[in-house]
C-alpha cells in the first residue's frame, strides 16, 4: 500500500479517471464527491493548505482519496461545506480499515500540516468515518465527538407516478392532485438545455431564487452568483445539470414562475436549489406544481431516488421524503 499527498489543485484533474473509477466501487457515490465538484469549490472558496491524500494498493489501483484543507490549526474537507450537501472520503468497499488506518497515521505524523482540530462535516451517519476512521484516530490519542448535524430527506422512487401518489398521506395526495389539475391548463414545465442560453437561464433562476426568501437573497452575493454560473456550466458539460422552469401564460413568451436547479447523478435526482416569486401566481402554487412534475418525470426516467438534500422543510416530508442523517466528526489532538 502506498500513500501520496498532492498539494496543487491540478491534482483534481490529474486524478480524475482513477477517482471516478474508485467512486463506482465506493459504498456511496454522489456528485459532491467527484473531482469536478471538488475543484470547482476549491478554486472559488478554498483556503489554507490543500492536501489531496491518495492511497493505492500494491498493484497501483486507487483505493482511497481524501481531499483535505488545513487552515489556522483546523483540518477539514477541501470542498466548501456551505454548498456541498454531502462530504466524505472516497474509499473502496472492503478496503476501509486499511485506508483509514493509513490516513490516520499520516494525519498524526510530522509529515502532515499542523492541526489541533479535525472537523469533517456533512457526512452520512453510515460512513466508515464514524467507525474504522474514528477508531484509528482514537488509537493515536485523539478525542472524538460525533454530533448530529442535519438531515437529507430522500424519496425512494417507485415504478409509476400513480404508485408514488398512492404512497402519500391521503390529504396530501388529494391536495397535490388538485394543484396539478388547476395548473395544467395555465402552465408547463420547460427544461433549459441549450448551452447558448445557459447564462440567461441561470440569471432567470437566480432572480427567482433571490425573490423566494430573504435568506436566499442574502446568500446570493455577487461572488456566489458568479460561482453558480460557473458551476452550472461545468455541471451541464458533465451531463449532470437539470435546470427547469414552470412557465405560466397562454401566449409566448410565457412568464417563468418557479425554477429548480437539480443534479442528475448516479441515477438519482438531487434537488440543489429553487426559486419562485411568492407574489406572482400564488393561486397556482407554482413551486409545488413544478416539484411534483419533476418527481413524475424522474419516475418516468426510471430514476432510483429523488434527494431533497439538506434541510428539514415540511414540504419535503409531505412529498414523501425519508430522512438520512448527517453527522460531523470532530477529532482533537
Amino acid at each position: 500500500m502506498h500513500l501520496s499527498v498532492y498539494t496543487h489543485a491540478d491534482a483534481f484533474d490529474a486524478l480524475a479517471a482513477d477517482w471516478h473509477a474508485l467512486l463506482k466501487s465506493a459504498p456511496f457515490d454522489t456528485v459532491f464527491y467527484t473531482p469536478r465538484w471538488q475543484r470547482l469549490t476549491w478554486d472559488e472558496f478554498g483556503a489554507g493548505q490543500l492536501c489531496i491524500v491518495t492511497v493505492r494498493d500494491d498493484a497501483g489501483a486507487l483505493i482511497g482519496v481524501a481531499p483535505l484543507a488545513f487552515h489556522e490549526g483546523v483540518a477539514g474537507f477541501a470542498a466548501y461545506k456551505e454548498i456541498s450537501d454531502y462530504l466524505d472520503f472516497v474509499v473502496a468497499a472492503g478496503r476501509q480499515a486499511e485506508v483509514y488506518q493509513a490516513l490516520a497515521g499520516w494525519l498524526t505524523s510530522a509529515e502532515a500540516p499542523a492541526w489541533t482540530t479535525l472537523s469533517l462535516t456533512n457526512v452520512i451517519e453510515s460512513s466508515g468515518v464514524f467507525g474504522a476512521f474514528a477508531d484509528a484516530l482514537r488509537a493515536t490519542g485523539c478525542q472524538i465527538e460525533t454530533p448530529a448535524e442535519d438531515v437529507c430527506p430522500i424519496i425512494p422512487l417507485p415504478s409509476s407516478f400513480e404508485a408514488y401518489l398512492d404512497s402519500l398521506d391521503g390529504k396530501e395526495r388529494r391536495e397535490l392532485q388538485r394543484k396539478l389539475r388547476r395548473a395544467s391548463e395555465e402552465s408547463g414545465v420547460v427544461y433549459a438545455t441549450d448551452a447558448s442560453t445557459l447564462d440567461r437561464d441561470i440569471d432567470d433562476f437566480l432572480t427567482l431564487m433571490k425573490a423566494s426568501m430573504t435568506t436566499k437573497n442574502d446568500f446570493m452575493t455577487p461572488r456566489m452568483e458568479a460561482f453558480f454560473h460557473k458551476m452550472a456550466r461545468a455541471m451541464r458539460d458533465a451531463g449532470w445539470l437539470q435546470l427547469s422552469f414552470l412557465e405560466v401564460g397562454d401566449e409566448a413568451p410565457r412568464t417563468r414562475a418557479a425554477a429548480y436547479l437539480n443534479f442528475i447523478y448516479n441515477n438519482a435526482v438531487l434537488v440543489y436549489n429553487s426559486g419562485l416569486d411568492p407574489m406572482k401566481f400564488a393561486h397556482l402554487s407554482p413551486g409545488q406544481v413544478l416539484i411534483a412534475r419533476l418527481i413524475e418525470q424522474s419516475i418516468a426516467d426510471k430514476r432510483s431516488a429523488f434527494d431533497f438534500l439538506q434541510g428539514n422543510e415540511s414540504y419535503k416530508y409531505k412529498l414523501g421524503g425519508k430522512n438520512v442523517m448527517l453527522k460531523t466528526l470532530i477529532a482533537k489532538r
